[in-house]
């Protein structure tokens, strides 16, 4: 599988007929199966072909990959250091190519309130902006230019892949 990942990873412009594009030449809608190597990769293609500005969310249950992706993806727009879970720390910022990017963890919010402190205008200003678990946060969090939805499989070495937008 990890053979043809960057031909998968190359399909996030161009999805071969499996699914539409939205406006803009987002994918509307993808679904594959995919392993870590995979996972990086397409992380890595989603990160250099994200236009400024864009807000990416990351859905999926606890360990499905959202953090892996989210690293993959702050590769792609040129950060250099690495990136890591801002679960204890709600939010990092890192500097990529292009300006900021921040990588957002709203799983320990217990209750969309405690969204509204942050500073969502200014973090969506932003070069990009990866929001895990942005159902957590409800109506503050940014709205999403980018969803991607991760999930388990049988296979504890793979993870469903969702291109929601």
């Amino acid at each position: 599988m990890a053979g043809d990942a960057a031909g998968r990873a190359e399909a996030l412009g161009s999805p071969s007929g499996r699914s539409g594009t939205a406006a803009g030449g987002h994918l509307s809608s993808e679904h594959r199966v995919v392993d870590e190597t995979d996972l990086i990769r397409i992380g890595e293609a989603l990160g250099q072909s994200l236009s400024a500005g864009e807000v990416v969310w990351l859905e999926g249950d606890l360990g499905s990959g959202k953090t892996t992706l989210a690293q993959a993806i702050a590769r792609g727009l040129g950060v250099l250091e690495p990136a890591t879970s801002p679960t204890y720390n709600l939010v990092h910022h890192y500097e990529g190519r292009r300006g900021s990017v921040y990588h957002v963890d709203c799983y320990r919010l217990a209750r969309p309130s405690e969204a509204a402190s942050l500073d969502w205008e200014g973090l969506a200003a932003a070069d990009a902006l990866l929001i895990e678990w942005p159902e957590r946060a409800g109506p503050w969090a940014a709205p999403a230019t980018r969803r991607i939805r991760l999930g388990h499989t049988p296979d504890p070495d793979r993870r469903t892949l969702e291109l929601l937008s």
